[in-house]
């Protein structure tokens, strides 16, 4: 298959993941593969199965935020069918930017994987103390709600 950071690659090479609803603003990107971006980083491709030029840059938020907190939903947690805290897997997208150091990851709507059925979902934290622009370079900081 056809990406927008690695040229073409054998996408049974890498894990894949459904969002059935597809994602916020892309409804019809359902399929998606996980590649890393290179071995030795921390930051991971989302690639859309369909559209080549679709990619996400995400990264696991705890490396950079070992303080975040999220809470899941009962509907998230059937939806996906979690049945233990081991499944599932967090990610941010980032939004990244040149320089580097103005990068920015969206606490506010990550993106929730079960590792064991690999559904997957982003979901909005509509009344969380995160935003969707936290510097990846700066310490956590939660904004006063």
């Amino acid at each position: 298959m056809k990406t927008k950071y690695h040229g073409e690659i054998n996408e049974t090479d890498f894990p894949a993941l459904t969002f059935e609803e597809g994602i916020p603003g892309f409804p019809a990107e359902k399929d998606f593969v996980l590649v890393p971006l290179d071995q030795q980083s921390p930051f991971t491709v989302m690639q859309s199965k369909k559209e080549p030029e679709l990619a996400f840059i995400i990264v696991n938020p705890f490396d950079f935020y070992p303080d975040y907190e999220i809470q899941l939903s009962d509907t998230t947690i059937a939806k996906l069918g979690i049945e233990q805290e081991s499944d599932v897997m967090i990610f941010s997208i980032l939004t990244v930017q040149n320089p580097f150091k103005n990068t920015t990851a969206n606490l506010q709507a990550p993106v929730v994987l079960n590792k064991k059925n690999k559904k997957a979902r982003q979901i909005i934290l509509n009344q969380s103390e995160y935003s969707t622009k936290h510097l990846i370079t700066s310490p956590l900081v939660k904004e006063k709600r």
